[in-house]
Parts: C-alpha cells; sequence; structure tokens
C-alpha cells in the first residue's frame, strides 16, 4: 500500500499540471495562468483541457487570486472550472463553496510501484511512428468522443498530446492490422503519467486497454520510473483494469464548476 500524503499529491499535481501546461504549448489562441500555486489553462471554451489545476496545493489561496482565476476563464467566454485535489487547503473548498461552486465530475487518481517488477510485452501494442500521429488522434478520438466523425477542434485535442514534448503514444492493433484503442504516456521526475487511454466502441472489453497498460508500464521501468499514475472515473471498467494491473485509489478530485 502506498500512503497518499500531501507531498506524494504534490508530486502527481504537478505532474498533471505539466502535461496540461505542454498540451497547448506554442498553440494559437491559449492562455495560461500561474496562480494559488497552479496552474489555470485555457485551450478553448469548450476544450476539456481548460481547467485549473493544482491549485491551493501550496496553502491557503487569497480571494484576490480566486477573483484573478474567475477573470481569466470569464474574460475568454469559458465557465471557471476547479480540478481539486482534497489534500489542497482546505479553505479553498470552503471559499470555492461559498461563491457557489458545484460538482460537476469525479475523478480517481491511480498510482503503483514500478520497482522490482516485471511487465510483459504486448505484441497487439506499440509506439507510433511520426507518420501515424493523425490515426493515433483519430483512434483515440473515436473511442473518447464515440461518434462516427470527428471535427478539427476535436481532432487538434489530440494533435496537442502528439505534438507534447517528452509525450509517449501508442496503439493497439486488431487482427486485421487496424487501429483499435490508443493511449499515452509522459515521464517527469521519475514518474510515469498514463493518459488518453481510449479504444473505439466495437474493439472494447477484448483487453487492449490491459495491453496498453502493460507496454507503458515496461516502459516506465526501463525508464528507471519508480511510481505511475494514471486518472479514472470512479467504478469505470478503466479502474478497474488499473486495478488489476497492481494500482491502487491513491484520492478521488472533483471538478468543480462556478
Amino acid at each position: 500500500m502506498i500512503h497518499a500524503d500531501l507531498e506524494l499529491a504534490r508530486r502527481l499535481e504537478s505532474a498533471d499540471a505539466a502535461i496540461s501546461r505542454a498540451c497547448i504549448a506554442g498553440r494559437p489562441n491559449t492562455a495560461i495562468l500561474e496562480t494559488a500555486g497552479g496552474l489555470a489553462v485555457f485551450a478553448g471554451a469548450q476544450s476539456p483541457l481548460t481547467q485549473a489545476i493544482g491549485i491551493g496545493m501550496e496553502g491557503p489561496v487569497s480571494e484576490v487570486e480566486i477573483d484573478r482565476l474567475e477573470s481569466f476563464f470569464r474574460s475568454r467566454g469559458a465557465r471557471v472550472s476547479v480540478d481539486l485535489c482534497p489534500l489542497a487547503d482546505p479553505g479553498l473548498l470552503e471559499t470555492l463553496s461559498v461563491r457557489g461552486y458545484r460538482p460537476a465530475e469525479f475523478n480517481n487518481v491511480v498510482i503503483r510501484r514500478l520497482a522490482d517488477a516485471e511487465f510483459q510485452a504486448a505484441a497487439r501494442v506499440r509506439r507510433i511512428l511520426p507518420e501515424e500521429a493523425e490515426l493515433w488522434c483519430r483512434t483515440v478520438g473515436l473511442g473518447f468522443f464515440e461518434q462516427p466523425e470527428l471535427s478539427e477542434e476535436e481532432m487538434d485535442v489530440g494533435r496537442a498530446v502528439c505534438s507534447m514534448p517528452g509525450a509517449y503514444c501508442y496503439l493497439a492493433f486488431g487482427e486485421n492490422g487496424e487501429a483499435c484503442a490508443g493511449g499515452a504516456m509522459k515521464i517527469r521526475y521519475g514518474l510515469a503519467t498514463l493518459f488518453a487511454d481510449s479504444t473505439a466502441t466495437r474493439y472494447r472489453r477484448r483487453g487492449l486497454q490491459r495491453d496498453l497498460i502493460s507496454v507503458r508500464l515496461k516502459e516506465a521501468h526501463a525508464r528507471s520510473c519508480d511510481l505511475a499514475t494514471a486518472s479514472v472515473s470512479p467504478g469505470s471498467i478503466s479502474q478497474r483494469n488499473y486495478e488489476r494491473a497492481g494500482f491502487q485509489v491513491a484520492y478521488t478530485k472533483i471538478l468543480l464548476v462556478g
């Protein structure tokens, strides 16, 4: 068992914020505000990347900082979204509640140690080739958005991951050679963050995510990471797959909107 204390939470939240920062680096019409110990990220009014991360992890958050955060989002036509870690300063939740924020989503942060572990290779999963970036974006996007066609804005979410410095993207292929599922990983100071897991609807329940997890853990271990983490919906098939791969829930985050 791993005890999820404030030090570990800061490490996990810092990595999450770093991924969000990297996702929009160099992209037009995006912005970042460093405030309250974390980041506010704007990637478009409707983008799932648009939110505040790591807020309150370094101590109390002032009303002035909350004002700046709200102005940052609202001035760009976006709702204010705060991905709140339960180990953030306790006063932050009270402040946001008084301001009328409400919970919109829950996510479990799962973790596992990598030391002295062995991970199996999976023949149907590999890292993408440079010319497969668009294929990866489409494969992951179709599974995530669960619709037959993707808009350019939806494809851009995947493109942001593919172009992220230090990110590794993977595809899982079916027996006919068709790309069926994908995922990504970013390593930061010995912590491997697994993210962007997605499987096309008709290929689910075939163990593809299990293989994607295993291959990424194998590479993270080879690169001397001591810990791996991911974010999953509570009670989901993804959480079950990660638990089967040796992960445990560290804490549950709440997405608050106002």
